[in-house]
């Protein structure tokens, strides 16, 4: 993965893994700003590369009544904060065609939901912003699949893309991560592997989605995943220990 694309990205020489961690979704300006804190001291000790991760609105859950954001420009503006005080890229979900080109004006990498990833429009209104783009693949799609979601960042004139792994579906209600896929994937972009999403469980019948959390350091350390790029979810339970530095080391 050419890390140089993004802006000011940290530690590329390391030969280290690379990271995308941070909260589920801007909640506050306190806890996204405690997260980065937090995980830009460890990555900055163990020389990761770290780009912070925040949804400025999630617009994919399960009932009406869940959290879904603060409002966008309020959220945006917490994400731009984040990278200027701790002199990070920043990445975010977009849903709506109108988000790519709001969004860019904040971040340095527009992420599309693993839900919208065949979205013609929205991929395409994200390569023409010039930014890097994060594929997610999406639950129900084989890894051949994500060439042509690739193409369509290409053809759009952005060269700038990756695919993000974060597990396929297995059955109704749980999740899988087929490393088969991972070199796959490899021929037609870099690929993440997105641990904490991979270990979800879905469509329970309560409406919110349940997991696997105590298992999130055993799939970054299996042998041969052929992916050393990683992505995880840091909410403030997993920073105010040293936990999470034992799962991203």
């Amino acid at each position: 993965m050419n890390l140089s694309l993004i802006p000011n990205i940290k530690h590329t020489n390391s030969n280290n893994f690379f990271l995308l961690a941070g909260p589920c979704a801007i909640e506050g300006e306190e806890m996204a700003l405690r997260i980065a804190e937090k995980v830009v001291e460890i990555t900055n000790k163990l020389e990761i590369p770290y780009v912070f991760k925040g949804s400025f609105k999630k617009a994919n859950r399960s009932r009406i009544d869940s959290f879904t954001g603060i409002g966008d420009e309020k959220a945006l503006k917490i994400l731009r904060k984040v990278s200027e005080t701790f002199n990070v890229p920043t990445v975010t979900d977009i849903h709506e065609v109108s988000d790519a080109k709001m969004a860019a004006e904040y971040v340095d990498v527009l992420q599309i939901p693993a839900f919208l990833v065949r979205q013609t429009d929205l991929v395409v209104a994200a390569a023409e912003t010039g930014k890097v783009v994060n594929l997610k693949k999406g639950q129900f799609m084989s890894p051949a699949s994500m060439k042509h979601a690739v193409q369509k960042v290409k053809d759009a004139g952005n060269e700038k893309v990756w695919i993000t792994d974060r597990g396929t579906m297995f059955g109704y209600q749980d999740m899988i991560v087929d490393f088969r896929g991972i070199p796959e994937m490899k021929q037609f972009a870099p690929v993440v592997l997105d641990v904490t999403h991979s270990l979800q469980q879905p469509n329970q019948t309560s409406g919110v989605t349940g997991g696997r959390p105590e298992m999130i350091d055993n799939i970054p350390n299996i042998k041969n995943t052929d992916s050393n790029n990683f992505f995880l979810f840091a909410g403030p339970c997993a920073i105010e220990g040293e936990e999470l530095a034992f799962e991203i080391a």
